[in-house]
């Protein structure tokens, strides 16, 4: 498995990925630089998720490897399909997977997705139009929803 560190205007994102999928991407605290890879995936992913936070991106290619419960692959699966610039309370989320007394679960499973950003879970909010949590803190969450003009209350 192969790791890159990159920049964003969010701080470090640490990546890994084999040759064929993107298995992890998420906010570090690492002191470590930039680094360089001959990963052909982690390549895509570092240009796409470049092209994301300067506006050009609202679709993310990489192919990823979701690794979970079928309960929490069946949410990030799921969240794929939530439109960039548009969010959708928990509650609908447990609806659009078949079982709407699971927001809380659903939630659950939220917090544990391996890729932010591309498995974009930070489009889930409450049913209030209230951010609710965030795995990677508010501030984080708020940037990649004005990033992409979504609808929300603070």
């Amino acid at each position: 498995m192969d790791q890159l560190i990159i920049s964003s205007p969010l701080g470090a994102i640490h990546l890994k990925a084999d040759q064929e999928a993107l298995y992890v991407l998420e906010f570090t605290d690492s002191s470590l630089s930039e680094s360089i890879t001959n990963n052909p995936i982690l390549k895509l992913a570092q240009k796409e998720l470049n092209e994301y936070f300067k506006g050009i991106r609202k679709e993310f290619t990489v192919p990823v490897h979701l690794e979970g419960t079928s309960f929490q692959q069946q949410v990030w699966q799921e969240l794929q399909d939530i439109p960039y610039g548009v969010t959708i309370s928990y509650g609908e989320l447990a609806r659009r997977i078949g079982n709407p007394a699971a927001s809380r679960a659903v939630g659950g499973a939220n917090g544990k997705n391996p890729i932010s950003i591309i498995v974009p879970c930070h489009r889930v909010i409450s049913s209030d139009r209230k951010l609710g949590g965030y795995s990677s803190g508010l501030p984080r969450k708020v940037f990649l929803l004005n990033l992409e003009g979504a609808d929300y209350k603070e």
